[in-house]
Order: C-alpha cells, then structure tokens, then sequence
C-alpha cells in the first residue's frame, strides 16, 4: 500500500516510533484516551499450531507485487531481505551480513553464510542478483520499482558479495533493502512458471515455509527447522492465516476463539474487542496516515485554492470518529509523525511548525469563489471495500457541498479499488481517492520522495523542480540529521502545495487471544517475522 512503491497501501486500513519494552504512550483521539503499547509480553512456551486472521485473500505471493497487508503479512514470515527492519523500526544486516557504501554512487552488501532455502539449497551471491534484478524489468512490472530508479546495474562482485552500482547517490536504498525490494528467493526458483501461486508458492530463507495454499480459504505456513537465526527459532508448529473479508464475521471470530488473533482490525469491531474476556487487543506503533489524494491536476483540483478549501472544510473529528472510532488524531501532512525514526526528536519540531488543519467552511467557501471554482464538478471513488472509504467518501462530498463544489461519487468494485493505484487508466474520469499510507522503513524520505516528478505513485502528476531538486539533495544526505532537515522542507512545500489532502493518523492494531503472546504490535510486522516470537503465554 504505499508503495514508493505502489500503493496497494491504499487498501485497507484499518504513531510514534518507540523502542520495544517503553512504557505506553497516551493518545487522544476525538472520542478519547488510548494507548500505544510497543510490544506483547515474551513467550513462555513453544504452541503447536497458530491460526490467524487476514481481511483479505492475497492476489499473489510473489514478493514484486507484494505491497499490501494481507500478502506482506504472510510473506514477513517466509521471505527475508538483505536488510532487517525490526520491531522498533531500527535498520539492521539481514541476509546481508554487512552493507557499506564506499562511495555515494555504490552499496556493497557481503552475503551472510549458512544460510539455507527451504528447498535445502544454500543462499549464494547469484539468487541475490537474480531477485534484485526483477525489480527492474519492465515485463515483470514491479510495484517496487521506484526504490530502483537509481539504480544503474546490479553484479556479483565476489563469492558473497552485491554491489549495487548508482546513477545518483540514495541514501534510503539501503533501507529499502529491509522492505520487499530487498527480498531474496530462490534464482532457480524464480523460474518456476507460477511463481507465488497457491499451486505453486514460494521457496525462501524465513523462519516459516510455505505449506499450502486453499483457494478462497487460507494459506498454511509450517515451522522451517533449519532456520539460520537461532534468536528467532519459531515457536509454533505452524500458522493458518484464514481470509475474512467482513468485519464483523472477523471480530466474531476473535471474540469466539476460532482464531487465534490478527492485526489491522476493523475500527467498528474496537468496543468489543477491548472489553473481551478471552484476549487483549493492541494500539502500536505505526507509519500510517489517511489521506485522500487528487488523482486529476488537470481538472477542478488544479487549482491549489482548491484543494486548499475542500481541505478546509472537512471535518476531520467528525470523520476519526465515524471511520476511525475514535482512535486516531488529526493529520497535518500526508507523511505520518511516526515514520520519522531517523529523527524522532527533531520530526516534533518540525510538524508543529506545519499549519494546523482547522475547519473553516466560510474561508474555504472564499477560496473556491476566488477559484472561479463555484459549481465544478470534482469525481472521488467509493468502495464497499471498507467502511472507512464510504464514511470518507460521503464527508468529502458533503463539504464540497457545502463550499459551492459539486462532488460526484463513483463506485469502485472491491476488486478494483486496488487498480486506481496500480493503473492510470483505472484513474481516469476520477479526482480523488482515499488512502491507507504507510511508510516501511524509519525514513520519511520513503513518503516524501514519491511526490517527485514522474514517480509511480505521484498519482496526480505533480511537478515542481524545486521540489524535486530538495528531494536529491535529501537522498545524497548520509547523515540522518541533515536528511531530516531536507525532508522537513519538502514536509512544508507538501502542505503548502496540498499535494495530497491528510485526514488522520492511526496506531496500528493487534488483537491476542489470552493463550498466545510474543508478537510485535507496529506496523513492522509487515517486513519483520512476527510469527517467529509468537508462543504460549502461559
């Protein structure tokens, strides 16, 4: 769903990055107090068999087109990359035992040893180079390629050795290489015509093998014996990650113990799930902000005043509390508060700076009437696809109504909605879209640089050299510090620009039955192993 990448992040939906084991921070929402717990309690124990809860079948479980919940879920505990990203957002060696950079245009990652696929066939350079380099053919269409638009050519260098070669220095390349972008399979498995289909699956290095995959139903994963990080031996046998795509057939399910816990869950499902007896739900960490994105700059939304007025007219406690239960907090920008773990501390500084987002339905009114925007027509999707796109949707509407726009709404299959991120065509006739952005690495350079001219997913076709110019000045920046300080300027032309329309930010949700515990809370389940820590609670 983001997908610097692509943005199947845009699919469904459901804040501060902290170190695992911190006490909980307090956030309030509009509706009220909730907490951000960083981690579960360890395990006690090994459990034989884990069944889990997806709210959606993955279409594939090849990792090039592995940019939503429901297949990196599954995938973070049967793929690894290079890099690691762990549960308190650090970037850490992963496949790569070591990753260096000797000189701007070059990253030199030294391939661990002893590590094993789950055929039994053993990690080499070659099965490096092969993964990597499908990111960068056009006939395999990649929803990650935009990590490798830097990227001159990739090479063995080496018996355990990858040198990336550059046209330009990109500094967040390295921590791409925690996220699918840095996934490692098999070479001679990639072959395999069907790669990541239920008949076929996938053969990687994780701490979990692929078992078996039934259509419409579940995919079973099975404990991979000869897993090389002892640290993270897992403890259950196996996990069957069961798709249930209604929300309130999901909470049920939880709350009668057919399975055994989830993450990403539904907002309507909140009451229920924190008051059960049989298991806790979680607020996490996460990278996450709501926003609703101009697709159209050629049309009505065009003009920043505009966008600037529909953003000024929504009433964004109004919709946390509809779509969000309340657990959430306004957004200021399009790039979240909690995927700035380069620079926690100054992040703060820089987002108060940021205009606060206040209704103003007189001012915005002004806006479109110096516009000359007054009765035109702007076209936003809707979708049953989750509630949250309806309630956004309809509010959208009503305050564009309510400031002399005409806001029509267009339904989009379920099916489809996903294809508004991944097809420009699927987009046409549309202005607007709702999105579930998240970040995958602890650099906010990962949101900000899409916005670049051309990008994949500047879905609106925004263009501004100054802009782009910030944003390579930020990528060649080695120092965290600095590239924070160059992010915070692009952070502020975003706002200003209204390139896309922030609505709020969430924590990210886990609900555990009683018996089991030990896995992260945040958002970095999605590249990290998160089933490998999970066992029995007593």
């Amino acid at each position: 769903m983001r997908t610097s990448h692509f943005a199947a992040t845009t699919a469904l939906l459901a804040l501060a990055v902290a170190a695992c084991g911190a006490s909980p921070a307090g956030k309030d929402g509009p509706s009220g107090t909730f907490e951000i717990t960083n981690d579960t309690p360890p395990a006690k124990g090994p459990v034989d068999s884990v069944t889990w809860s997806l709210y959606a079948e993955p279409q594939s479980l090849d990792y090039v087109y592995a940019f939503d919940y429901p297949p990196n879920t599954v995938l973070a505990n049967v793929c690894e990359q290079l890099m690691r990203i762990t549960p308190d957002m650090k970037v850490k060696p992963g496949l790569a035992s070591a990753a260096r950079s000797p000189d701007p245009k070059r990253w030199v990652y030294t391939i661990r040893s002893g590590v094993r696929f789950h055929d039994g066939s053993t990690l080499t350079a070659d099965d490096v180079v092969a993964s990597l380099r499908r990111h960068m053919d056009p006939k395999v269409g990649s929803y990650w390629v935009s990590v490798y638009r830097n990227v001159d050519r990739i090479e063995k260098t080496g018996p355990t050795e990858v040198t990336v070669h550059l046209k330009k220095s990109d500094q967040l390349f390295n921590a791409e290489m925690g996220t699918s972008a840095g996934t490692v399979e098999s070479a001679a498995f990639l072959s395999k015509e069907g790669y990541g289909t239920p008949d076929v699956g996938v053969n990687c290095t994780g701490p979990f093998s692929f078992g078996s995959w039934q259509k419409g139903q579940s995919i079973t994963l099975k404990k991979f014996a000869g897993y090389w990080d002892t640290s993270l031996a897992p403890k259950a046998n196996t996990i069957k990650n069961v798709f249930i795509s209604d929300p309130a057939a999901r909470v049920n399910a939880l709350l009668a113990g057919e399975v055994d816990g989830g993450y990403l869950l539904p907002s309507s499902g909140f009451p229920k799930l924190r008051t059960a007896a049989n298991g806790t739900l979680y607020f996490g960490p996460n990278t996450t902000t709501v926003s609703v994105i101009p697709t159209n700059l050629k049309g009505t939304l065009g003009d920043v005043k505009v966008r600037k007025a529909l953003s000024m007219a929504l009433d964004r406690d109004g919709i946390i509390k509809a779509a969000a239960g309340g657990v959430a907090t306004p957004a200021k920008a399009p790039g979240a508060t909690g995927a700035w773990g380069i620079a926690p501390e100054a992040a703060k500084e820089y987002y108060a700076k940021l205009p606060a987002l206040n209704r103003d339905v007189a001012g915005s009114k002004k806006l479109v009437e110096e516009a000359d925007a007054t009765g035109k027509k702007i076209v936003m999707a809707t979708s049953t696809l989750s509630p949250e796109i309806g309630v956004i949707a309809n509010a959208v509407q009503a305050a564009g109504q309510a400031i002399g726009l005409r806001v029509e709404l267009k339904a989009v299959a379920p099916e489809a909605y996903t294809a508004l991120f991944s097809d420009p065509k699927a987009r046409e006739g549309i202005d607007l879209v709702m999105t579930v952005w998240y970040d995958s690495t602890p650099d906010p350079l990962e949101f900000y640089g899409i916005l670049t001219t051309g990008d994949f997913a500047n879905y609106g076709g925004y263009s501004n050299p100054e802009y782009d110019a910030l944003v390579d000045e930020a990528s060649a920046q080695a120092d965290p510090a600095a590239r924070a300080a160059t992010v915070a300027k692009l952070q502020e032309i975003a706002v200003r620009d209204m390139v896309w329309i922030p609505l709020y930010e969430v924590p990210h949700t886990l609900f555990l039955n009683k018996r089991l515990t030990g896995a992260p809370t945040g958002i970095a389940q999605l590249v990290f192993p998160w089933g490998a820590p999970l066992g029995s609670a007593g």
